[in-house]
């Protein structure tokens, strides 16, 4: 699992790395593409609207959603990817902080219309990503609505199996999620499967 200054010096590099290995249709970023696609339509269906991205990275879909009008917080740890995301949204808010923690001032005095999360869970524990998904929660407006997309599975068997086709590959210090696991602790939690290797989550406040 890559730690800060991993981050920072692939920040550069990322969106190429990540679009090839959706392209091959590989393990991890299967899917990649498709799903924040999903996420962009979902967000804007009724419009520009007031979104917080946590773990936004180089700020691919971000940026997307900044375009079309929305008005944009986020949090990410890796400041070369901040500065990166910054150039390219230049009225966005955007702060560092360990998600896992908590999270930045500036982003607590807000309320949102949806809250995404693009390949960040995976850092954190399970019990790290409850606490993070309670606050989150906690920023929603009235009908509003927290994505997360990530490399995750229904079952924990769909997991195994991922992890016996890719196994040179499979990054065993990563937590990914399990729907099944998960769901028991957010009974209100939906999941659509992506790719063999992604899941779509959605959770409402």
């Amino acid at each position: 699992m890559l730690d800060r200054e991993g981050f920072d010096s692939w920040a550069y590099n990322y969106d190429k790395s990540v679009a090839d290995c959706d392209e091959k249709g590989d393990y991890p970023f299967a899917g990649y593409a498709k799903v924040l696609a999903e996420i962009e339509k979902r967000v804007l269906a009724n419009g520009p609207c007031d979104v917080m991205d946590v773990g936004f990275g180089t700020g691919v879909l971000t940026k997307r959603l900044y375009d079309a009008g929305c008005r944009i917080w986020g949090q990410d740890f890796s400041a070369t990817m901040i500065h990166i995301a910054q150039e390219k949204m230049p009225k966005a808010v955007l702060c560092a902080g360990d998600l896992s923690l908590s999270l930045a001032s500036p982003m607590l005095g807000q309320r949102y219309d949806a809250v995404i999360a693009t390949y960040a869970m995976h850092h954190f524990t399970l019990q790290e990503k409850c606490v993070l998904l309670r606050r989150l929660q906690l920023c929603l407006k009235p009908g509003g609505k927290i994505y997360v997309a990530d490399i995750a599975f229904e079952t924990a068997a769909a997991q195994d199996a991922c992890r016996a086709k890719f196994a040179e590959e499979w990054d065993e210090d990563e937590n990914y999620i399990v729907y099944d696991e998960l769901k028991e602790i957010f009974p209100a939690l939906t999941c659509e499967k992506i790719s063999e290797c992604c899941c779509l989550f959605t959770l409402e406040g």
